[in-house]
């Protein structure tokens, strides 16, 4: 047996993380992730999520996500055995709730369709010449990545920018972050991938890298 929310505290400072950048590394509030290192476990939405984003933390701060789940389940788990029928009809209220909400959003968005259908239709028909034209495709913008076991870090303007994205890209996870002018410390980057408003970014072959990148240029940086 050890201590959840001490370890994970241990973890997380010991990498010298604060809670934003582990927000935006998780995409797991920074709410529920203080509530999983001081062990408030009632203050997250449902049980599922606490096993879910407790893997997702641990294994973020490089440790044994079921290692830490196991744990929940053999400390928290048992004790609340007593009250599951209530929790389990409570959870079951919610659940009809939110699929006769989805149901209602589904109806109505059906009507609206097919409102649009007719109301194109009607305009189409009474003016048969008019040619169609089609705007030309956007292109992608903002700072978009990937690379499974690649760490990057990525604020903006400079070193001393807000802190935009930091962590370990896993597999089949791709980001995007908005603006053009960007500060990177990037670790491991063999398998990276880096494109600015669509266009691939170049980088130097390094083991760590810093780099400001922008639209006209990529050149290595301090900070």
């Amino acid at each position: 047996m050890f201590d959840l929310g001490n370890s994970l505290r241990e973890a997380r400072v010991r990498q010298g993380l604060d809670f934003p950048q582990a927000e935006l590394a998780t995409k797991i509030r920074a709410k529920y992730l203080r509530a999983l290192e001081e062990e408030q476990f009632d203050a997250l939405p449902a049980e599922t999520y606490v096993r879910g984003f407790l893997r997702a933390y641990a294994e973020f701060l490089g440790l044994d996500g079921q290692l830490y789940v196991d744990e929940y389940d053999s400390r928290f788990i048992a004790d609340r055995f007593d009250d599951a029928p209530a929790r389990h009809a409570r959870q079951r209220s919610r659940d009809v709730s939110f699929e006769r909400r989805a149901i209602l959003l589904a109806l109505l968005g059906v009507g609206v369709l097919a409102a649009l259908v007719i109301v194109a239709w009607k305009f189409g028909a009474s003016s048969p010449s008019t040619p169609s034209v089609l705007p030309p495709a956007a292109a992608p913008s903002g700072l978009r990545f990937s690379g499974p076991g690649t760490y990057i870090e990525i604020r903006r303007g400079s070193s001393a920018g807000s802190v935009l994205y930091a962590g370990t890209l896993r597999a089949r996870e791709t980001n995007v972050v908005a603006g053009t002018r960007f500060w990177i410390l990037i670790r491991h980057p063999s398998a990276l991938r880096l494109t600015l408003d669509g266009k691939a970014v170049s980088l130097p072959v390094r083991k760590t890298l810093k780099v400001l990148v922008t639209p006209s240029r990529t050149a290595l940086a301090g900070g």
